[in-house]
């Protein structure tokens, strides 16, 4: 099973597709945004992700209780929904400058929208897929919209139970959606290792037919190299320069984070390999140390070999040990010196 993004193959036999996700780290500056492109190239991303948004799009302008933040969220301090996300919002027109960065560096770049209009307006910056927030997993209109598209479309289920996750899918299939990529996610901020599941990654492929992968919100990044053993076709980290605090830099890896998280990937993805038997290249300058048959004590011609005079010991060069009892009773050649490895040609 494969996915194109871009320039990008996911999937069966293809690299884990690394996605640095942008989200508030831009801090309100277009600058720092574009500078975050280029320190995930350099850290190894394979591609940049935005969030598509206004605060008017997202939620009400309301002082009502519903609307205002958990004085237990991590981004209490913002009170409402709508100066948070007011905030934390990439705005519109900057959409065109990142994307054109990102291409220009060799990266992949599409976004999470969060309403119909913005599939619209991301649709006529011709981005090659969609992510689908755990928190708009229950939008149908918005999956239905997103499906006519035909592209690739990610799921993050952070939020999302079993049944939310079903409905969703067969929306977005229904709808003319057929490459979808679920993301085991934990929409805590920062999450538990505890909470990462990662089992979950290698059972989304059974019930739902598609490729999996993890959107990470832990501190570092070991749950993020531990998805690979588990098949992730793709892993999301949020992505901030480390200079100044921002509205996500606090679960956000930092660029020598991201990189050495990239590191650990790439090297998780060779250690991994294949299912081989067989002895490697590299293990065969070894062999010498195996046990093989070798004469111990003197033996003279027509001298009968014993377990006394033969022994199974290392190194490796004479007869395999598994000619033991072939061997005893029978009678040497020659004179046969102690050390010397036993092969056929001494055995009469």
């Amino acid at each position: 099973m494969r996915i194109r993004i871009g320039q990008y193959e996911l999937g069966d036999d293809c690299p884990v597709f690394v996605v640095a996700e942008l989200s508030g780290n831009h801090g309100g500056s277009v600058d720092r945004a574009l500078e975050i492109v280029r320190a995930a190239k350099r850290a190894g991303a394979n591609a940049i992700k935005l969030q598509t948004y206004t605060a008017d799009t997202i939620t009400l302008r309301s002082e009502k209780a519903d609307f205002l933040l958990d004085g237990r969220s991590p981004w209490a301090a913002y009170r409402t929904l709508w100066d948070l996300y007011d905030v934390a919002k990439t705005p519109l027109e900057w959409h065109q400058r990142i994307f054109e960065e990102a291409e220009k560096l060799g990266m992949a770049a599409f976004s999470s929208p969060f309403d119909i209009s913005a599939v619209d307006f991301l649709e006529e910056l011709n981005v090659p897929a969609y992510k689908i927030a755990s928190p708009e997993i229950v939008d149908i209109p918005l999956l239905e919209k997103v499906a006519k598209t035909g592209k690739p479309i990610i799921i993050s289920k952070g939020v999302a139970d079993f049944d939310d996750l079903d409905l969703a899918v067969k929306t977005l299939r229904n709808g003319g959606a057929s490459e979808l990529i679920i993301l085991q996610c934990n929409s805590s901020y920062p999450s538990p290792l505890g909470d990462s599941n990662l089992q979950t990654i290698q059972d989304i492929p059974k019930k739902f037919k598609c490729l999996s992968g993890l959107s990470d919100h832990t501190e570092g990044y070991l749950a993020a190299t531990l998805s690979v053993a588990f098949g992730a076709a793709m892993v999301e980290k949020h992505f901030a320069l480390d200079d100044v605090d921002t509205v996500d830099s606090f679960f956000s890896l930092s660029e020598k984070s991201f990189t050495s998280m990239v590191e650990n990937i790439r090297n998780a993805e060779i250690s991994i390999g294949n299912v081989f038997y067989g002895i490697t290249e590299t293990a065969k300058q070894s062999l010498a140390g195996r046990r093989s048959l070798y004469v111990v004590q003197q033996v003279k011609a027509h001298e009968c070999f014993t377990s006394t005079n033969v022994r199974s010991i290392r190194p490796g060069f004479g007869l395999h040990p598994k000619h033991f009892k072939e061997v005893i009773g029978r009678f040497a050649t020659r004179d046969i010196e102690p050390g010397e490895r036993l092969s056929w040609e001494l055995i009469e």
